[in-house]
């Protein structure tokens, strides 16, 4: 089983993770962040991974450093869970509507960490959320699961779709990069 239990604690954030990308998509997400709660429930979902996700922040400065240092370990997570990735597809992607939005996301599980990020918001917050942070949450997930991801929104105009899109085809991509094709690691150098 792909499994990992990541715990991090920092004078700003203490969060603890566990992720099974071989789960039902059975999601346990507490960041005090209810918006934010909301995505990473989607998240797990749509991944089909079991995600439990625990987070004391620092609230009462913003959620800044809540939401960027929850994707630095849920990265950690996926990083440790895929171990050596032999076998896995590598690579996903998927177009995902929600109401009048449309995102797509594109990656490459290959050890090369990079995101390009092209998705622009109408308003400053989502709840208690903001929007901004969606950027910050998705650099720190590809960059610590050591994924290359190029995440887009093609376009939309209510916020909340937007990033609910975005949230979606990113756990589509991943659900399917994370599929396993056959036991040897997919690359010409035979190493990821």
């Amino acid at each position: 089983m792909r499994e990992a239990n990541i715990k991090r604690t920092t004078k700003e954030t203490d969060i603890s993770v566990y992720l099974n990308i071989d789960g039902e998509g059975k999601t346990d997400i507490d960041t005090g962040i209810g918006f934010f709660d909301h995505m990473l429930n989607s998240f797990g979902v749509h991944a089909g991974f079991d995600l439990t996700v625990k987070v004391k922040g620092d609230l009462e400065v913003d959620a800044h450093h809540t939401v960027e240092d929850t994707g630095i370990v849920i990265g950690q997570a996926l990083l440790k869970a895929l171990e050596n990735k032999s076998g896995i597809r590598r690579y996903g992607s998927a177009y995902i509507p929600m109401d009048e939005a449309l995102a797509f996301c594109a990656l490459d599980i290959s050890s090369r960490p990079y995101l390009v990020f092209n998705a622009e918001f109408f308003g400053e917050k989502m709840g208690e959320m903001d929007t901004q942070l969606v950027e910050e949450f998705f650099r720190a997930l590809a960059f610590n699961a050591k994924i290359t991801m190029h995440l887009n929104s093609v376009y939309g105009k209510n916020d909340h779709h937007i990033c609910e899109a975005l949230f979606k085809s990113c756990a589509h991509a991943l659900k399917d990069a994370c599929g396993i094709i056959s036991g040897e690691v997919l690359s010409t150098k035979g190493v990821l």
